[in-house]
Formats: structure tokens, sequence, C-alpha cells
């Protein structure tokens, strides 16, 4: 080949043109349809793929449900976008050979610093519901927490998961009576820490409900009959199950808000600790702290833990973010109770920064509600796979041999 007067020659030798083999041509074939559940969610890279698995099986008022917040979503988004400043600072030349992940908390160790948080109407989201995810953190090794708004009761979930360290998350509603015989039945099923849910006086005005007309159950209407046409599986599993309904509270009220509005009692204050401790003689955490001096009067009357929370959005809207109050917290009370953290983790890179930051454990909801959604017990039990790889490897590049060696030389915000 001549480039101006310069003559250059190609000495490459020519490969020979051959038929492939049937297994060389098989080894690059598409792969086989995906058609079960646990082969369905296996394909998920994170968390993020599994809430687009969710999106696309469940109906939209359902989805929404779980994926939004109230009002404009600004204290849901300041939570996810908290995570998203953080920054790590790597050592180098560290044995992270093995990074182990257990942590002790009240008392008792579990396999990796993750809570599977409360979250209500749970069977909305699959027909398999709260059993389902107990017995997927049974398996992981992490607590469980049972709303008080679940659609299973206590019983059902110890049956379920009779190994598994299952908690109670109680809402304080106006008839007193009601809540001792709620959290008698949570003992009687082996419950032995409480969460007790603070930030709820009333009813957060989530929007997304609104505009869908959710009910309590869900009801096909008009804007909804498209939405079965689309998602016919869930159609089918909702309509071929036990009628959906809260398992612990009742309510004349067909939606969330105003169940919750003439359920629960907005004149709660931290006097009715004295009442709950009376029938409460387990572990008791308080959740929804986001000031620095509530948490210093919670800790000050003795309770075993403070969840720094803003109910994932799901309330106030332009509510503290709770990565960023999470380090004042524990400056302030870390001594004298054990701090967690619940709002906007969607990683094991998450849960380490929380924990580098003060926190004894992350409690999550959306994440795994989304595996839920997206498949069922497969689906949740992806969520914990990926949750405690992801944690492994921020370990192993931080040069952090232990979950627990993590501190603050290791996390800042930026």
């Amino acid at each position: 080949m001549w480039f101006g007067n310069v003559l250059f020659i190609d000495a490459t030798p020519k490969q020979p043109r051959r038929l492939p083999r049937w297994r060389e041509l098989r080894a690059v074939m598409p792969a086989r349809p995906r058609w079960s559940p646990s082969q369905r969610v296996a394909g998920a890279a994170d968390v993020a793929g599994l809430r687009l698995m969710a999106r696309r099986r469940a109906p939209r008022m359902v989805f929404d449900y779980v994926d939004g917040a109230a009002e404009g979503e600004r204290s849901m988004a300041r939570a996810v976008e908290a995570f998203e400043r953080v920054e790590f600072s790597p050592r180098v030349l560290r044995d992270v050979a093995e990074a182990p992940t257990a942590v002790e908390i009240l008392g008792r160790r579990i396999a990796m610093p993750v809570v599977l948080g409360p979250t209500g109407f749970t069977r909305m989201m699959h027909r398999e519901g709260e059993p389902a995810v107990a017995r997927a953190a049974e398996d992981a090794g992490v607590p469980y927490t049972l709303s008080t708004m679940g659609t299973t009761t206590a019983g059902d979930v110890a049956a379920a998961a009779p190994g598994g360290w299952n908690w109670f998350q109680l809402y304080v509603v106006r008839d007193r009576a009601r809540n001792l015989d709620v959290l008698s039945r949570a003992r009687e099923a082996g419950m032995d820490v409480l969460v007790v849910t603070v930030d709820v006086p009333v009813a957060g005005a989530r929007l997304r409900d609104v505009r869908h007309g959710l009910t309590v159950p869900p009801s096909l209407r008009w804007r909804s009959v498209l939405q079965a046409v689309r998602h016919p599986a869930w159609w089918f599993d909702f309509l071929t199950s036990e009628p959906l309904r809260f398992a612990t509270v009742d309510g004349a009220p067909d939606d969330l808000a105003g169940i919750t509005n003439l359920m629960f009692d907005p004149s709660v204050t931290v006097d009715d600790l004295g009442w709950i401790r009376s029938a409460w003689q387990e572990k008791l955490l308080v959740k929804g702290v986001q000031r620095v001096d509530d948490a210093k009067e919670l800790a000050a009357v003795g309770v075993d833990g403070l969840v720094v929370s803003n109910h994932g959005g799901r309330q106030l809207d332009r509510a503290p973010t709770p990565l960023e109050l999470l380090p004042e917290v524990v400056a302030a009370v870390g001594d004298r109770t054990e701090v967690f953290l619940d709002g906007g983790v969607r990683t094991g890179a998450d849960v380490a920064a929380a924990v580098g930051l003060g926190a004894k454990a992350c409690f999550i909801g959306r994440a795994y509600l989304y595996g839920l959604m997206a498949g069922g017990e497969p689906g949740v039990r992806r969520v914990l796979d990926l949750l405690r790889a992801e944690l492994v490897r921020t370990l192993q590049l931080l040069g952090v041999g232990d979950v627990t060696e993590l501190g603050p030389d290791a996390v800042r915000l930026r």
C-alpha cells in the first residue's frame, strides 16, 4: 500500500475463515427467558434495578404507595441525596481478606447492621406479604419489624419465621385497652423488641395516593381498570388471595389517611412511655427522632434505642435529613442509648456510611418493598444479598477489616 512515495507492505498473516462450532454459537446465543421470580430478580444488579422491575409489575397506584412521599417529596429526596454526598477515605495495605459484617445490637448479634423496618399494607405489594419478608430476614440473620398497620398477625409472622428475630412496631391509638391487647399478642408471639413510632400524630399528605384515589383495600375504578389490563399478574394474585385487611387495627374509613386520623392519638407525649414500659418489659426503641433535644429527653427516660428518622419523607415535608442529623444525635446521647438510622438507605455502601457516622444499624423499608413487588420472597432475599455483598466490597475497598472498625475517620459528608 502506497502512502505518498513510501510503500507499506502488510505482512500480517490472514486468518482463514471457518464455520463456527455449535458450542461456540450456543455461548453467544441470547439467554433463555427468566420465567420464575427467583430467576427474574437474580438479574438485578442493585436495588435500583429491582425498583424498575417493581414498577413494571405492580399497578401504578401500588408502586406509588411505596415510592411516593409527602407533599413535594423533598424530605425523601434529601434523605437519598445525602448519601450521594458521602465521601469515603480509604486506607491501603490492610488485611481485608474476610471483612466480616456482623454486629451486636440490643444485646444480640446479627449478620449485618440492617433491620427490616415496619411497613404498612405489605400484602398489597405482593400476596406473600409479611411472612415472605420475615422468612428472608430470618435466613439473612437480620431482624424484621412487623407494623401495627401490617396485614398479617404477629402469630402468623412468628409461625412463618420461628427462628428469626421478629420485632413489633406500635402506633399509639386512642383506645389504650387496644394498645395493651396488641402488645400482649406481640409478646405471646415471641417478639421482644418494641419500636414505638412517634412522628405520626396525624397522617401526612401523600399526594400520589390522593391522586390515585387509593383505597383500603385497592378497588377497581375507571382509572385503575387500565392498570389492571397492563398488570394482569398482580391483579390475578390480588383477586385470588385472601381479602386484604389490616390484621391489628380496624377503622371505618377506606383510606389510609382517614384510618390514621380516626385511630391514632395525637395527644401522646413522653409521659406515655411510662404506661408502655409497664406493659412491655423488653427492649424499647423510639422511632421518628428529628431533633437533638428530643433525643436527649428520650435518653433521659431510659429507652434502649433511638431511630433517627423522618418516616421516609412520608409525614412532614422539608423535615430534617436523617444522615445529616445522625452525628449530632450520636454525639449527644450515643453513650447512653443505641442510635439507629432510617431513611434513604439503598445500598450496602449507604449502610457503611451510616455506621461510620455512628449508627448501630440501618432500618430499610422501600428497598425491600421494591424487591417484594418485583418478585415476592426471592426479591426480598435478593435485596439482602445485594446489601451484604455491597457492604463487604465497600469495607474491603476502604481498607477496613471488620464493619465494627468503621468510624468517622473513614466517612464524611462533602
